[in-house]
């Protein structure tokens, strides 16, 4: 009785610390988030094992939060898109590639992305709204 007591304790406190952290949770399809937009420009092959010219492609990296799998190429977050907001604006772009030092809230567009909200020379957007869509 007393073990059992134990692994049933063990196994609450470990779904409250899963909890906690978006990547161990399903994609939030429609949910909207507020944080910021950052841009970047390198080319090659993104975290979802495609290739990838962030200076010239619309396309979004998203924090590595929401990142589940250990080989990102397969990871579920690569069969979305970001909607995301900023002044009456709304971009459409899909995920691609994976933000190291992004939390959850923030967003690294590819430049083309980012200049449909603001010039480059701002260099951080704050107070977009965003959300994962369905391709």
């Amino acid at each position: 009785m007393k073990s059992r007591s134990l692994v049933v304790g063990a196994v609450a406190a470990i779904l409250v610390l899963l909890a906690g952290n978006p990547a161990n949770a399903a994609i939030p399809v429609g949910q909207t988030f507020t944080g910021k937009a950052t841009y970047y420009d390198d080319a090659g092959y993104g975290a979802c094992g495609t290739q990838i010219n962030a200076a010239t492609d619309y396309l979004v990296a998203v924090s590595y939060t929401w990142w589940t799998t250990p080989n990102p190429n397969n990871d579920p977050v690569c069969n979305y898109n970001v909607e995301v907001t900023y002044n009456g604006i709304t971009v459409t772009v899909p995920v691609r590639d994976k933000c190291p030092s992004c939390d959850s809230t923030h967003l690294d567009l590819s430049k083309p992305a980012f200049q449909r909200f603001a010039n480059t020379n701002q260099g951080v957007i704050n107070g977009i709204t965003w959300k994962f869509v369905n391709r």
